[in-house]
This record gives C-alpha cells, sequence and structure tokens, in this order.
C-alpha cells in the first residue's frame, strides 16, 4: 500500500507536491508568502537607487550609447542580461556634483528646513497632544477626528491660495467677497513658505501619535509635578514629555524624513533653483538640467548623496521609530 502511495506521489509536478504538503503544513505557506513579500519589497525599493547608481558610475560619454542590457552568450545562444550594468567605471560624478553647483549648500538648505519643521511640528503639537491627551472635554473625539481629516487631504488643494498668498501681490479678502483684510508680505524663495505648508501637513500625525503617549502618563506623576509647584505646561515638558520620549521621537523623526523628502511644495514655492535663495535638494538636482543638456549621471550621484542622510537616520532610528509606532497603536 505504502508503495503505491510513493508511486501516486512520484508521478505528480512538483506544484502539485509542494501544494500537499503545505495543505499538510499550513507554516510553509506563511513562509512562501514572506519570502514573496520580502522579494518584492527590496526589489522595488533597492532598485532605483542601483539605477541611480549605475548612471553616476557610467561616464558621460557612454550615457546615450547603447542598451545597459548587455548581451551574455550562454550556452552558444545570445541573450539579454535582465539586470542594467554600468557602461565603465566613473566616480568622478560624486565630486563633480560639489564642484558643479554649491550642492552642500542645497543639502543645508533641506537639513535647515526640515529642523525647523520639526522643532515647530514637535512644541505645537505637544501642546495639542497634552489638551487631547489628557484633557476632558465635549467635542474631543470630533475635534480630533477633524485634525486627522486634514492629513488625507491632497497637498496639491492647498498649493493655489498660497502660491497666491505667498507671492503678496494681492490682499487677502473675506471669503465670498471682496472686502480687502491685508496683503500678506512676499514669503516666496524664503523659509516661511515650505515651513508653514510642511507644519500644517505633518502635524496631524505628530498630534495623534503625542496624544496616545500623553494620555498614557498617570495622573499621579502630573499631579505630584503640580504639588511641588509647577505650572501645567512645566510639568508637560518636564515629566510628560520626558516620560514620552520614545513617542516625541518617533513624531520629530517621521516629520524630519517627510520634510527633507518633500518635493511638491519644495519645487513650487521656491521658484529660484538658487541656494543662496533657500532651494532645497530638489533644486540642487534640477541645476544640473539647462535648456540644452541634461546631465544624468550628475543628476543621479546629486540624488545618491542627498538621500544619504536620511538613509543614516533611518538605519540609527529604526528602531525606536517601529518601537514608537507600535506601542502607540497598543496603548490606543
Amino acid at each position: 500500500m505504502a508503495t503505491t502511495t510513493d508511486d501516486d506521489n512520484s508521478s505528480e509536478g512538483p506544484l502539485a507536491r509542494w501544494t500537499q504538503s503545505a495543505i499538510q503544513n499550513p507554516e510553509k505557506v506563511y513562509r512562501a508568502l514572506f519570502y514573496v513579500a520580502m522579494v518584492f519589497f527590496l526589489v522595488t525599493t533597492l532598485f532605483p537607487f542601483y539605477w541611480l547608481l549605475v548612471l553616476a558610475v557610467t561616464p558621460s560619454g557612454r550615457l546615450l550609447s547603447g542598451s545597459f542590457l548587455p548581451s551574455v552568450d550562454l550556452f552558444g545562444v545570445s541573450a539579454t542580461f535582465p539586470l542594467p550594468v554600468p557602461k565603465g567605471f566613473n566616480p568622478e560624478a560624486f565630486i563633480t556634483v560639489f564642484e558643479q553647483v554649491p550642492f552642500h549648500l542645497y543639502m543645508l538648505n533641506s537639513f535647515a528646513l526640515a529642523v525647523t519643521t520639526t522643532v515647530i511640528v514637535i512644541v505645537v503639537a505637544s501642546l495639542a497632544g497634552y489638551v487631547f491627551g489628557r484633557l476632558r472635554f465635549p467635542g474631543r473625539a470630533f475635534l480630533m477626528l477633524g485634525i486627522l481629516a486634514v492629513s488625507y487631504f491632497p497637498p496639491a488643494a492647498f498649493v493655489i491660495p498660497l502660491f497666491q498668498a505667498f507671492a503678496g501681490n494681492a490682499p487677502i479678502t473675506l471669503p465670498f467677497t471682496e472686502i480687502p483684510l491685508f496683503t500678506p508680505p512676499r514669503l516666496l524663495n524664503t523659509p516661511g513658505s515650505m515651513v508653514l505648508p510642511f507644519s500644517a501637513l505633518f502635524m496631524p500625525l505628530s498630534i495623534f501619535i503625542l496624544t496616545t503617549f500623553y494620555g498614557q502618563i498617570p495622573d499621579g506623576l502630573e499631579d505630584a509635578a503640580r504639588v511641588e509647584g509647577t505650572t501645567r505646561l512645566g510639568a508637560l515638558f518636564r515629566v510628560i514629555m520626558p516620560l514620552s520620549a520614545p513617542g516625541v521621537a518617533t513624531a520629530a523623526v517621521l516629520t524630519f524624513i517627510a520634510v527633507y523628502n518633500e518635493y511638491f511644495f519644495s519645487s513650487i514655492m521656491a521658484t529660484s533653483t538658487e541656494a543662496a535663495r533657500w532651494s532645497p535638494i530638489v533644486g540642487g538636482i534640477l541645476s544640473y538640467q539647462t535648456q540644452y543638456t541634461t546631465q544624468y549621471n550628475l543628476m543621479a550621484a546629486a540624488s545618491i548623496i542627498g538621500v544619504l542622510p536620511v538613509v543614516i537616520l533611518v538605519i540609527v532610528a529604526q528602531e525606536r521609530i517601529v518601537s514608537g509606532l507600535t506601542s502607540g497603536a497598543l496603548k490606543e
């Protein structure tokens, strides 16, 4: 009888045998799904960086000559290698990006914008998180829902009114009327035209994260601090925020990364690509493109250099980011 079963299994294909084995052992299915998802994530995440690296190290004179997919001789049959490879090796582009334009100043602009926005977001979101997390008042859930709803608005919906307001050419009028209120100052090509929209867009997520953390601090600790003579603000910054350090760090890191990588508002509010006029990294990358030429290798090298600080930050803070997000979710 056993011989008959073995003969039947051997006559089936490998997929049928694997399926039969997976039915008996479901862990194999979960493991296979994990590997498929991991491979998909690695390919879609790492391939763009690999493609940038291929373009960056390829000499500029060979960028437009032929395909990046070479032909290989496989057992006497010519086939196309499925992965692009550099057409030469010249890492000089990683140095030229700093010689042709002051790319380090563009990186410094993005860093300053990200740090300024992060400080504003953390301070304001801490106050809001304290109110929503530790105080009870009518309409609290409705207001929290309204704040979170703002984060789902498409950024394009704010561009036209913000651009008109920051241009400083026309007075602000009452809605649906022609009654002028005031003429705003011109903020285009200044930090204000980017920090203000960044803060508004990334504030809701930070408020939600800090609300969940601040709401878990025992009331006795705050009461003890207030008995010692401190105010509510003093208790917030001296007791509650230090005890919620993982949540504060998570909100700060996520805000910094989002602002540093922001492209949409940066490319619109910085109408000039000069580093001296607060143009961020995207302006520096576009500086390698003129009306008649596009230096793809320099743009690729600048993209890799520009993303390195964020990669380092994510590697250093990945454990704190994951623990902060999961802790907040579980506590909520």
